[in-house]
C-alpha cells in the first residue's frame, strides 16, 4: 500500500480456526499488517497464538473497557464487540498507526458494485485490495471531519442494481461492519448490542460524518449462524432485544417495526429526515 501508517485489525472471539477474514483480506490482495484482536477473557487465546503467532495477536483488557462505555443494560453482560471497538484506537496509537481498519472475523470476500463508467456490476475483488484501500483511505482523509468510513453490505443491495443502493452513485449515513479509522479522529462505540448503529445514530445526529460508499461491498456469512463471537447473544435475544437499544439511545427517530415479507422479524427503523443534519452541496455557499 502507498499509506504505510495503515493496519488491519479483525475483531474475533472463541474460534481461532474460523477468522475467516484472515484468508479473505490475503486472498483478495491486502498484504499489510493484520492483527487479531481478542479480549483476556477469551478463554481459547493460547490457540489463537499458536495458529497466528504471538506477535500478530493482541489481547486487551475487557474490563477495563468496559467501565468507560454504558451497555444500555443492566444485564452485568460483557459479550459485546463495543469494547474490542473502542480499544483498537489505543492499540493502533500504541503500535505506531495512524490509520486503521477494523473487520469482524467472518467476511468471506470483497466486491466492486461500480465500474469506471458508473455502471452497475457485480464483480470480485483479486489481487488488488491493497489498491482499493488506498482510495478509501485517500478519501477519508480528505474529509477533515469524516469519524469513519464504510464498505456497503450484501443486505445493502437488496433488489441489485435497482435497489436503494444502486438507484445513483451515493454515499450513505451510516456505518456497519468495517470501519476505516483515525486516531486523531476518535470516537467511542456505544450500548453493548446493536453498537454500530447506535453510535453512527448517536453521534451523527450531534453532527460527526459516518459514511458508507456504495462502490464496494463487503460479503460476510449469514447472521448467526458462525459459532462463536457475537453469535449466542445474538440468538438469545434476537433482533427484537438488540433494536430496543437503538430505541433507547435515539428515541426522537428511531422505532422498532416489523421488517420481511415471509422471514418476518423485528427491526429497528430510522427516520432518516430527523435523525442527521442534511449536508448541502457547496455550490450553494455565500
Amino acid at each position: 500500500m502507498r499509506n504505510n501508517s495503515f493496519v488491519v485489525f479483525i475483531l474475533s472471539n472463541n474460534r481461532p480456526d474460523n477468522v475467516i477474514t484472515f484468508n479473505s483480506v490475503r486472498k483478495a490482495g491486502y498484504t499489510g499488517k493484520i492483527y487479531i484482536i481478542i479480549d483476556n477473557e477469551d478463554k481459547m487465546a493460547n490457540q489463537y497464538i499458536k495458529k497466528f503467532g504471538e506477535e500478530n495477536i493482541i489481547i486487551f483488557d475487557k474490563k477495563f473497557y468496559a467501565k468507560k462505555v454504558d451497555n444500555g443494560d443492566n444485564f452485568n453482560n460483557y459479550r459485546t464487540t463495543t469494547h474490542a471497538r473502542n480499544a483498537i484506537f489505543d492499540e493502533a496509537e500504541k503500535l505506531g498507526y495512524e490509520y486503521f481498519l477494523m473487520l469482524d472475523d467472518d467476511y468471506t470476500g470483497f466486491q466492486i458494485r461500480f465500474n469506471h463508467r458508473f455502471e452497475f456490476i457485480s464483480k470480485s475483488i483479486d489481487k488488488s485490495l491493497d489498491k482499493f484501500f488506498d482510495v478509501v483511505l485517500d478519501y477519508f482523509i480528505s474529509v477533515d471531519n469524516l469519524k469513519s468510513i464504510c464498505f456497503s453490505q450484501g443486505g445493502d443491495w437488496f433488489g441489485g442494481g435497482n435497489g436503494g443502493f444502486g438507484e445513483k452513485v451515493i454515499i450513505k449515513r451510516k456505518a456497519m461492519n468495517s470501519f476505516f479509522c483515525s486516531v486523531n479522529r476518535r470516537f467511542m462505540f456505544l450500548s453493548r448490542l446493536n453498537e454500530d448503529v447506535n453510535t453512527y445514530l448517536s453521534l451523527g445526529n450531534r453532527g460527526d460524518l459516518f459514511f458508507t460508499i456504495n462502490q464496494l461491498q463487503l460479503n460476510q456469512l449469514a447472521t448467526q449462524k458462525n459459532k462463536g463471537g457475537m453469535t449466542d447473544a445474538y440468538l438469545e435475544g434476537g433482533t427484537y432485544v438488540k433494536s430496543f437499544y437503538t430505541v433507547m439511545y435515539c428515541p426522537s427517530f428511531t422505532k422498532v417495526t416489523i421488517m420481511g415479507s415471509k422471514n418476518k422479524r423485528l427491526h429497528h427503523r430510522i427516520s432518516w429526515i430527523n435523525a442527521v443534519p442534511v449536508i448541502i452541496d457547496e455550490k450553494y455557499k455565500k
